[in-house]
């Protein structure tokens, strides 16, 4: 049973989180580095580079990389912490089961192991082999992250695998290909410098990207133009020369009222359209049949402001667009970023310096974890499993028969529904925390309790493997060797600093053995990270994502090389479509129309305001980390609840009082901000905590129906002054 053996907080008292304050050996008793680890920040998708100190095995400090060329030495305030969850009093040091009544209790690695494979084993006999299911997370390596999908699809021989990209990079990747056929962010950063436009949508650049602020600045200093559209005045938007507060959920009837402008200006390129595009005629009728007062509607942007922001984009003789999970963590998340490559195709600004559009990768390996095969619709190198001649390739690669690979599974979040209802009876999980991360968390964890058997692979106990049956003590991001793919596609190494501590193993070694003890390890004679990445390579070959000409050695002289790169003597892909040809059988990129849609909820009389959730600067995903992290923990201890003067006013409410907040599905109880940074009729709640502080607790399973992401940016609530949170057990 994947229940808590105990009770939660009885757990947090042994496992934590615990705020550490001191690196290893302290400050005082650090001593000098014997070696300096040039590598890469293991939080966002910017994946900065960083030099850590290692003594004696540990990781006891860090210098700044100045050579590396994407942030020249610059970190954030969780880059600056990163090294210090490193021999962290909470870190995981070897197996453990679940003991009823006891708790975690530790075990061999002969135990986890046999009673992982003989549940599996059982399972599987009873149930058939997609009762099982493998959710990954993309902070992994992209050797890791090839590994999981050939081990689900080999090894584990389930289709039910996905990824904790799901709630993040995916409708973003489905309209790049949509649009495009490839996905990937169209240009290296250096082209911000040289436009005279930037319009950032749907992105918290200052917080949730922070070295891109440094490029926005840069561009700003030679005189670019800012756009800023977001339901806040994010800390970019204080200072940018036009702010549209749009409405959660309406994105693209906001982005289509700009095409009108562009359209009814003249500011459109007649040229490249006719010549470069396909879908033109149906996506400008559509663009035409809402008035800009519709525009303005939906949106809640004025019809002025939507009137200059076409302006100054049309006008721009170079631009750049840059999106996140603002506009993509939607029911219609597809639509809004398709909505958005219209208006820079209609200009046809793309393939140029200066001129380009980017999706800002959110998770450490976000852009690289999404192309090589633990998606549970794709195979290495962005193929479609269910294209035969993909199939055949990879299967080829494999050396498995072509019958034997597993169809397309379910998504993350349809993984879970099918946890709930039964017929998924087993679970292994590495690197995700689907208990925080997934919404209407009050679900999952239902969810959870149903399963027969879970074993979670991870670092330090995160809450959803408070759930699990087997905890198995992996590793951390410098405790391997490994690549990873940052947000401008440019692939990176990571470096091994120092070795597992106490009896934990490499996520690889784990990985391995799973597969030999289920009698397929023939398939599966790795004795390296490098032997991974090399097989990752022919995989890829001829795929979208192609990898073939990128070596270690490549990455190592070169700071890094961007796919794709067919061939060892190609100079790698800064910039796509330079000769103004797109991944298309035709050659031509493609409009798509995107009339509004509604999303799944709208406020009525009983659940009047609309919640949208995010990031905060000091914080990671689920938290996992970085609630971990003293210094981090000191700048922001506990979620909040952010509400306009005028909203709070209405419901009696003030700064820092306590407020509940509920929809259809729960409630928190968070600590009010009163601020004018806010639309009046919309509140924010950062989403990093877990159990009764989840803002997670309030978002609905609602799904793109092309990308399968959640809509965690709009939900429906209600809001009331109460004297405190409830102090029950989670």
């Amino acid at each position: 049973m994947a229940k808590p053996p105990v009770p939660v907080k009885q757990l947090i008292k042994e496992f934590g989180p615990t705020p550490s304050n001191e690196p290893a050996g302290g400050w005082r008793g650090r001593g000098e580095p014997d070696k300096i680890v040039q590598t890469h920040c293991c939080f966002c998708g910017q994946q900065c580079g960083i030099q850590l100190k290692v003594r004696d095995n540990k990781v006891i400090g860090f210098e700044p990389w100045e050579e590396f060329p994407f942030n020249k030495g610059k970190l954030c305030p969780k880059g600056v912490k990163r090294y210090m969850q490193n021999n962290h009093p909470d870190r995981l040091l070897s197996p453990m089961k679940r003991v009823e009544g006891k708790g975690f209790v530790k075990i061999g690695w002969e135990e986890a192991f046999s009673t992982t494979i003989n549940e599996i084993k059982r399972i599987q006999e009873k149930y058939g082999k997609d009762s099982v299911a493998m959710l990954s997370g993309v902070s992994l390596t992209n050797e890791k992250s090839y590994l999981v999908g050939k081990f689900a699809r080999v090894a584990l021989q389930t289709k039910e695998l996905d990824y904790n990209g799901r709630l993040c990079m995916v409708s973003a990747g489905a309209g790049n290909k949509k649009a495009f056929g490839i996905d990937r962010a169209a240009n290296f950063w250096d082209d911000i410098l040289s436009a005279e436009v930037i319009l950032c949508t749907g992105t918290n650049v200052a917080e949730c990207s922070p070295i891109t602020t440094d490029y926005i600045w840069r561009a700003r200093d030679k005189g670019a133009k800012l756009i800023m559209i977001d339901p806040r005045v994010t800390p970019l938007a204080r200072t940018c020369d036009l702010h549209l507060p749009v409405r959660p959920g309406c994105d693209s009837a906001l982005m289509l009222g700009i095409l009108r402008v562009l359209i009814e200006e003249g500011y459109t390129d007649d040229d490249f359209i006719a010549n470069h595009t396909n879908g033109w005629e149906e996506t400008k009728t559509t663009a035409l049949a809402q008035t800009l007062e519709e525009a303005s509607r939906i949106s809640g942007v004025n019809v002025e402001d939507i009137v200059k922001a076409g302006h100054m984009w049309g006008k721009a003789k170079t631009s750049f667009l840059l999106h996140a999970r603002g506009i993509e963590h939607h029911t219609k998340g597809v639509d809004n970023v398709l909505s958005c490559i219209n208006i820079v195709l209609a200009t046809g600004r793309i393939g140029r310096p200066g001129c380009g559009y980017g999706t800002i990768t959110g998770q450490g390996n976000g852009q690289g974890g999404r192309e090589h095969g633990h998606k549970c619709d794709q195979l290495p190198g962005n193929r479609d499993i269910e294209v035969p001649e993909h199939r055949e390739y990879i299967a080829n690669v494999w050396g498995i028969p072509e019958a034997e690979m597993p169809g397309k599974g379910h998504s993350a979040q349809e993984i879970m529904n099918l946890i709930h209802e039964g017929e998924i009876k087993a679970l292994i999980s590495i690197c995700f925390n689907p208990l925080v991360s997934l919404p209407d968390s009050n679900f999952t964890r239902e969810a959870l309790n149903k399963l027969e058997h879970y074993t979670a692979i991870d670092f330090f106990l995160s809450e959803t493997a408070h759930h699990a049956d087997i905890v198995m003590a992996g590793s951390l991001h410098e405790e391997e060797e490994g690549t990873s793919t940052s947000a401008e596609g440019r692939v990176i190494r990571i470096k091994q600093a120092i070795t597992p501590p106490g009896d934990a193993k490499q996520d690889t070694q784990i990985l391995l053995e799973l597969a030999r003890r289920l009698g397929r390890g023939e398939f599966f004679k790795f004795q390296k990270s490098e032997d991974i990445f090399n097989e990752l390579r022919i995989a890829s070959k001829g795929g979208t994502a192609d990898y073939y000409g990128i070596t270690y050695e490549r990455i190592e002289n070169e700071y890094g090389v961007f796919w794709p790169c067919p061939e060892i003597g190609h100079p790698g892909t800064p910039r796509f479509f330079e000769d103004k040809k797109f991944y298309k059988p035709d050659g031509k990129a493609v409009f798509n129309p995107t009339p509004h849609r509604p999303s799944a909820e709208d406020p009525d009389d009983e659940f009047p305001i609309i919640l949208t959730t995010g990031r905060v600067v000091m914080h990671y995903l689920s938290g996992t980390q970085t609630r971990r992290l003293g210094g981090l923990v000191d700048l922001c201890a506990e979620p909040f609840v952010e509400i306009h003067p005028t909203l709070a006013e209405e419901y009696g409410i003030n700064d820092q009082d306590w407020v509940a907040v509920t929809s259809r599905r729960g409630s928190v109880t968070v600590q009010a901000k009163v601020v004018t940074t806010i639309r009046p009729d919309t509140v924010f709640i950062p989403y990093h905590w877990p159990g009764k502080r989840a803002a997670n607790n309030l978002t609905g399973r609602f799904l793109d129906p092309t990308s399968k992401i959640p809509e965690f940016k709009r939900s429906v609530v209600n809001i009331r002054r109460t004297d405190g949170p409830d102090t029950a057990e989670d």
